[in-house]
């Protein structure tokens, strides 16, 4: 047993927590290695802000929970001003200083065979290390928006870079990214999201979770870190879908969870389901009929993975567009800012049959596919020529 774990090429997986979108690919890819390859791989996910300054996952997580949430123009602007090359490798700089020692720790520590950064704080400092060492540990960086990528994915150029549409391929070799550097597979998340409940399991997923088994349910979850908005769309949506039955996940978002259940037991409606950060997301998105959510990249490719309709409300500007463009340009769902129109939309689409059947349709032609298995593979393979 010693021999055989001694014998297990060691790979680093880099994250942040600035949203799910980069922890989710990062934790699918490490549990795909670990049940398919227990024998010859050992993944080690790395949050790389461990040990970071506490006024360091502050601004750069905390911060982007607020600005998604409260001041969108604010997001905006500094996406924008990332797009100016010394604004954003000064950006760089400044992350790289701080998380760069830990990451020289560990490296010289675990020397692992390989390295995967699933965040784009992470690459200047993995690859300057490298660089000072003198070490030739194989790297990919996963670019986790599938359509358009935020700028500060693309300052190093000699990198290998795994990303997922020939969309943003095409803008890495515009780039000036060479063409044998860029990888395109299907969207990363996790393998079970492949495999949908049957309709006999969908009931007995009802019943364990307290729904009615003859009625629709419309699920309002935006991520990790909750849904922008979420109590307006409760609200609204309480109030003129009483056939239906409807949750609501806040994630990590305390804020909106303490006022999501004091309007709930206020008003007295029991049969609605209010949710904290929770770790069954898949069987809530196999029991649900629509989805209304923002479009963060994993939680709207769960969605369509499952053959839910979504409804989207709200998107980060720039970063998760080419999301929206998806959506609308494949009729795969809606996208909807104005809350008070919620309601109508999801009558319309959960009791007439056509409409649903429309969305869910052209949900089955876009052939969408997870790309866990053949990311993982590859990263396995990678180098090894």
């Amino acid at each position: 047993m010693t021999e055989t774990k001694k014998m297990k090429e060691k790979y680093l997986l880099l994250y942040l927590k600035t949203g799910g979108g980069h922890l989710a690919p990062a934790k699918s890819v490490c549990t795909f290695l670990q049940e398919q390859y227990e024998q010859k791989v050992d993944p080690i996910l790395i949050d790389g802000f461990e040990k970071a300054p506490h006024v360091v996952r502050w601004v750069v997580e905390d911060g982007y929970r607020f600005l998604q949430s409260k001041a969108r123009w604010v997001y905006r602007f500094l996406y924008l001003t990332n797009k100016v090359p010394w604004i954003a490798h000064a950006n760089s700089a400044i992350i790289s200083a701080v998380v760069k020692p830990f990451f020289k720790d560990l490296i010289l520590k675990e020397r692992p065979e390989k390295i995967v950064i699933f965040h784009f704080f992470l690459i200047k400092p993995i690859h300057d290390i490298l660089r000072e060492l003198k070490l030739t540990i194989p790297v990919m960086t996963v670019v986790t928006d599938p359509f358009t990528a935020h700028p500060l994915w693309f300052l190093e150029k000699n990198v290998h870079f795994i990303v997922f549409s020939e969309e943003l391929r095409r803008y890495c070799i515009k780039r000036g990214i060479a063409e044998e550097k860029v990888s395109v597979f299907p969207f990363v998340i996790e393998e079970k999201f492949s495999r949908p409940l049957s309709d006999d399991m969908v009931i007995e997923q009802k019943k364990k979770l307290g729904f009615r088994t003859d009625k629709k349910i419309v699920l309002i979850m935006g991520g990790a870190d909750g849904i922008p908005n979420g109590l307006a769309i409760l609200k609204n949506l309480v109030a003129a879908n009483r056939e239906a039955d409807i949750a609501m996940v806040c994630g990590r978002n305390i804020k909106l969870f303490s006022e999501a259940m004091q309007w709930k037991e206020k008003n007295e409606y029991g049969d609605v389901k209010i949710y904290g950060y929770v770790d069954f997301v898949y069987e809530l998105l196999n029991i649900a009929d629509i989805v209304i959510t923002k479009c963060g990249a994993s939680m709207f490719m769960q969605t369509l993975l499952s053959k839910k309709v979504p409804i989207v409300n709200n998107y980060l500007w720039g970063q998760e567009k080419g999301n929206i463009d998806f959506l609308t340009q494949n009729e795969v769902g809606i996208y909807e800012r104005r809350v008070r129109k919620l309601p109508g939309l999801v009558n319309k689409i959960i009791y007439d049959r056509n409409v649903y059947h429309t969305f869910t349709s052209n949900i089955e032609k876009a052939r969408l596919e997870n790309g866990v298995s053949k990311v993982s593979e590859f990263i396995l393979e990678f180098g090894n020529i």
